[in-house]
């Protein structure tokens, strides 16, 4: 399983860093607690990080402290950040692990780096994550990235040659971590850069919202590129 490892290398380097005569490896881990709609939330991950944890004891001791970025049961930007500053102030730890979402991730990010922590969360999805000189300099992805998804779509566009314009229907929740919306940040920023013409819009969930789909995409290119268009219900 990639998380173990991954957990096995960062805890390498971060003993590069660590006080001498210390002998245990504090893992603060800062992610969703229960609600299960979240990817990376914690009933999910816990499994992962027990056997990352089980496969670090055999070195050294690990200290695991837990604390849940959620507030009212959705991501939390405001308690996300509080609660690693906690963690920092009371335990010290290692490592960090989390945030599960992007909003708390680049928040908690920017104080790793600025602790020379490493952070390990698969919720740096954006593409501003990529700018680690800047901001996000101990982070380390675990999981997808959207301007990775934004090379296969430019690589695809080449394949079948097309090379003029490009179209990119999206649903955007303006609610919570607007996952849609940072997804398809990177397809746009990576056909942008490929010379293309890229026309974008939001999907309306309102009626008339799929009318107004097919007018746009009928209108901007032969080639749409959609995000989560969901059903519209038969009445």
């Amino acid at each position: 399983m990639a998380l173990p490892s991954l957990l096995l290398l960062v805890a390498a380097l971060a003993g590069g860093v660590r006080p001498p005569g210390a002998r245990n490896l504090t893992l603060a881990v800062v992610l969703p607690e229960h609600n299960l709609s979240y990817a990376w939330a914690w009933p999910r991950v816990g499994p992962a990080v027990a056997l990352a944890v089980e496969a670090l004891g055999r070195a050294l001791p690990v200290d695991l402290r837990f604390v849940s970025s959620e507030l009212e049961g959705a991501c939390s930007e405001y308690l996300a950040p509080l609660s690693a500053v906690d963690l920092k102030l009371y335990h010290d730890p290692d490592l960090l692990l989390g945030p599960g979402c992007v909003y708390p991730a680049a928040s908690v990010a920017r104080f790793a780096s600025h602790w020379r922590l490493p952070l390990l969360t698969a919720g740096a999805v954006a593409s501003g994550f990529s700018a680690k000189n800047d901001h996000y300099r101990t982070l380390v992805r675990t999981g997808p990235s959207a301007p990775k998804l934004g090379e296969f779509v430019v690589t695809l566009h080449g394949h079948f040659n097309w090379t003029a314009r490009a179209a990119l229907l999206y649903l955007d929740a303006r609610t919570d971590d607007r996952p849609h919306y940072f997804t398809i940040e990177g397809v746009f920023e990576a056909l942008q850069g490929s010379n293309l013409s890229v026309q974008h819009q939001v999907y309306a969930r309102e009626p008339g919202g799929p009318e107004q789909a097919t007018h746009f995409i009928r209108a901007n290119g032969r080639n749409c590129i959609g995000d989560h268009v969901p059903r519209t219900p038969k009445s």
